[in-house]
């Protein structure tokens, strides 16, 4: 793999740095999903409505969006190692917060801080690769990411489910506390000082706002961050939704993991797919692949339940269908978020994170306002924002 200009010294074929680089990107979903077992039970523990459980997720994904627009441009600016350091001292105090929390607002404000500090590891894991790595093999690299990233759902699920039964979900979050300290000494020993340009003269506030809104005018950009975002609200609405619907299937906190499985899984096989057929296939018939595979199983999925099939597995199997598409959608489209205007590496993928949290944020909040006796108000949710992807994907193909 070559390594992009300005990473002279640095050996980018190293095991330990793309372990490194894979375990920092990673955090921010672990900590997000690791507790999702526990939400089935903190409406009865906190004596709350289950709108007001959500908002501890929905919380999060927003913190986790809205943070990486000010660590995108810091990152660009000052370094990427200071500032994935400072947001896991953050992430790592907010866990420890969050198991004291003796209240659902005491929670929810932890988990918006959690976030708040987790967004620092997923826009400067992001950038450290346009750092590293260039044209088809930044990609390939993408795609090995996606599928570290599609563990992330189905372990932490099925961990904080088994933690939950046994030690009680506040072990959850301690878990997440000890893991943050062990990034930022990783960090510390682990992750080269990457050269980066000189930074623009003037206020930071300033320099900041100059790159978004060059970013901005850039419509190939915009629609790279739209099907990211659509594919980020599918996924997190049925994230959000699947523990309602399947708890109506008798399926309790420590069954949840195996059928969340069924997105991620597949989800890593499309990645490892897609690191062998972008060089071949090219990028925009690749992104054909997977919105028409994400469409299908999203249909399948409603069939069945408009049909009165009200099982777990008619919700899990059809979505192998979703998770494969989404692993042939995401690599490109992170590779072009971030190479449309390489300088700003950073901010593209700070645009991108908070894109994607914010949709994923509304994604996971709606699943709360509607109820769910099966299958199909969810599946005509995610359906929604998939058409709202593939609308964009039309209009990229164009360009």
């Amino acid at each position: 793999m070559s390594a992009a200009p300005g990473t002279q010294g640095i050996d980018a074929h190293s095991p330990w740095l793309i372990a490194n680089v894979l375990a920092q990107i990673s955090f921010g979903l672990l900590a997000m999903t690791l507790c999702l077992p526990s939400m089935q039970e903190w409406g009865a523990i906190f004596a709350t409505p289950q709108a007001d459980v959500q908002l501890t997720f929905s919380g999060y994904v927003v913190a986790y969006g809205a943070l990486q627009l000010v660590y995108g441009p810091l990152s660009d600016r000052h370094g990427r190692r200071p500032i994935l350091m400072l947001g896991l001292v953050v992430a790592g105090l907010a866990s420890v917060m969050a198991a004291l929390a003796t209240d659902i607002a005491q929670l929810t404000a932890a988990r918006v801080l959690q976030g708040a500090g987790s967004a620092a590891s997923m826009v400067v894991g992001r950038s450290m690769v346009q750092d590293l790595f260039s044209g088809p093999q930044r990609t390939r690299v993408m795609a090995y990411i996606g599928m570290a990233l599609g563990m992330c759902p189905p372990l932490a699920t099925l961990i904080g489910g088994q933690i939950h039964v046994r030690w009680g979900w506040p072990t959850n979050f301690m878990l997440l506390a000890v893991l943050a300290a062990l990034l930022w000494v990783a960090a510390w020993l682990g992750l080269p000082r990457v050269a980066k340009p000189t930074p623009p003269a003037g206020h930071w506030l300033r320099a900041m706002l100059s790159a978004y809104a060059r970013l901005l005018r850039e419509p190939r950009f915009l629609l790279y961050v739209a099907i990211l975002a659509a594919t980020t609200a599918t996924f997190y609405a049925f994230l959000a939704g699947a523990p309602i619907v399947l708890k109506g299937y008798g399926i309790g906190p420590d069954g949840i993991g195996w059928f969340i499985m069924a997105v991620p899984v597949s989800y890593i096989l499309g990645n490892f797919m897609t690191s062998r057929l972008i060089a071949q296939a090219g990028e925009s018939r690749v992104m054909a692949w997977g919105q028409a595979l994400t469409l299908c199983g999203l249909v399948v999925m409603l069939a069945l339940g408009l049909g009165g099939v009200q099982t777990a597995l008619a919700v899990a199997l059809p979505l192998l269908l979703l998770g494969f598409g989404h692993g042939l959608l995401n690599p490109p489209a992170l590779a072009g978020t971030v190479g449309v205007v390489p300088a700003l590496a950073g901010s593209a993928a700070a645009v991108a994170g908070l894109m994607q949290q914010l949709t994923g944020a509304t994604g996971g909040y709606v699943v709360g306002l509607v109820p769910h006796h099966g299958a199909v108000n969810l599946g005509w949710m995610m359906l929604g924002f998939a058409l709202i992807g593939a609308t964009a994907q039309c209009l990229l193909r164009r360009r």
